[in-house]
């Protein structure tokens, strides 16, 4: 008992020469010696932070590194909860890389147990070491993503989120992502975080096909502030969601491909119009020109016009893509849609004049002037507005069916959605009014 005691504040201390003395008069100590929880030398020197102790004591015996204490918890786990990074680079080559690996009694290795604590120097060079202990699952189907939003580790949160790649959107048990868990946990500044986060994936449901937003929604009443903000934040997910939609992921690929296309087709146009072209010269005409130039040409200039709208639509719409400025703002993810809108329209216009042209009876649209255009786009402009506006109004009217909180949204948040909440409560009334 006195050796044993002795033992534990040589080591707790970081006394080398007191630990060898009685080392060497007791050899058996190193391997025999076991302090509460099982734990042996290692785990006491990984504990308490003694890096010049961890060094002697693997030089003693190395195999102490492979030691369990009663829960499991090899002496890298102790050094990974304590975040004693050096130890960590000490215990790590003698115990070999499996030892990342390796579960203690609550399932979790050691890089899941820096997570936790928020270990945020372990936690680097665990993922410089290898990334892969790092998707390792918890027995309930957790990630160390969902570790480290239920124990608010926000800052090993980023870490994490920034070197697993897509591994970010993996779901529990409950088909939860980090996103769903933040939200449960009412932690704020990681909800903002995940929602600003473009590796995220937002629109996630769990396993029973709820959102984020719909477990705010069924959460019990805490503070105001609380909700409120959460709500503000998730209803802009969902705002840049409806964005996405309409904007769509594969701008670059299938945009590009029809971009071309329509460019293409209004280029051998014009070069080749409906009719050909004279291939001699005479003092009516010369060669090259078009002949649906002299014998109707209100429709020609028509046909040029509308190609010529295409075409430089079609080549703003490449032009932004190939530049790689749609990545950049959605401004020019926008701009780059309307031209592409803006292509197909006239492409098709174009096709309604050419019909007209080389058919006897074809009728077509007067197109000679730019306004026609301009109030095309008056008009898509115009509709997607009404659009906008139309699925804002009722997006606030379903939540507000659903009745979650209604006292909170009457009095409190945006000027707007509390006059729109107060007509749905007006109309609520009239309703029931009618009903009786």
């Amino acid at each position: 008992m006195v050796s044993e005691r002795k033992l534990y504040d040589a080591v707790s201390q970081g006394d080398v020469t007191a630990l060898l003395e009685l080392l060497n008069n007791d050899p058996y100590l190193v391997d025999g010696i076991s302090f509460p929880c099982s734990r042996n030398l290692l785990h006491i020197a990984a504990m308490h932070g003694q890096t010049s102790l961890v060094d002697a004591l693997l030089n003693l015996n190395p195999r102490l590194a492979w030691r369990l204490d009663s829960q499991k918890s090899s002496p890298l786990h102790i050094a990974a909860a304590e975040g004693h990074v050096e130890i960590c680079q000490k215990l790590l080559p003698v115990g070999a890389p499996e030892t990342c690996f390796w579960r203690d009694s609550h399932d979790m290795n050691p890089l899941h147990v820096a997570a936790m604590k928020g270990r945020v120097e372990v936690l680097e060079y665990f993922l410089q070491v290898s990334p892969f202990p790092a998707m390792e699952r918890l027995r309930t189907g957790g990630t160390v993503l969902h570790l480290c939003v239920k124990h608010g580790q926000l800052a090993a949160l980023k870490i994490l989120v920034e070197r697993l790649g897509d591994f970010v959107n993996a779901t529990d048990e409950n088909g939860e992502t980090i996103l769903h868990l933040a939200v449960r946990c009412d932690q704020l500044e990681t909800t903002k975080y995940l929602v600003e986060n473009k590796k995220i994936e937002k629109r996630i449901r769990n396993s029973m096909g709820k959102t984020a937003l719909a477990i705010l929604d069924e959460s019990p009443p805490g503070t105001t502030r609380s909700f409120l903000e959460h709500r503000k934040i998730l209803l802009t997910m969902r705002r840049s969601s409806l964005i996405s939609l309409i904007l769509p992921s594969k701008l670059t690929k299938m945009t590009m491909v029809v971009a071309v296309l329509i460019a293409t087709v209004a280029f051998q146009t014009t070069v080749n119009p409906p009719g050909g072209v004279w291939q001699d010269n005479t003092s009516a005409h010369k060669a090259g020109d078009a002949i649906i130039a002299y014998s109707n040409p209100k429709d020609f200039k028509s046909l040029i016009l509308t190609n010529t709208l295409a075409f430089f639509s079609s080549m703003i719409t490449i032009f932004l893509i190939v530049s790689g400025w749609t990545t950049l703002h959605s401004f020019f993810s926008v701009i780059a849609w309307y031209s592409a809108l803006m292509s197909l329209a006239a492409i098709t216009l174009s096709y309604d004049v050419s019909k007209k042209l080389i058919t006897s009876n074809g009728k077509t649209l007067d197109l000679s002037s730019w306004s026609f255009f301009l109030r095309i786009l008056c008009l898509m402009l115009l509709t997607f507005i009404v659009a906008g506006c139309f699925f804002n109004v009722l997006e606030w009217y379903l939540y507000w069916k659903r009745k979650p909180r209604q006292q909170e949204l009457l009095t409190t948040g945006p000027v707007l959605s509390r006059f729109f909440y107060r007509i749905f409560l007006r109309l609520d009334a009239w309703c029931v009014y009618v009903r009786s």
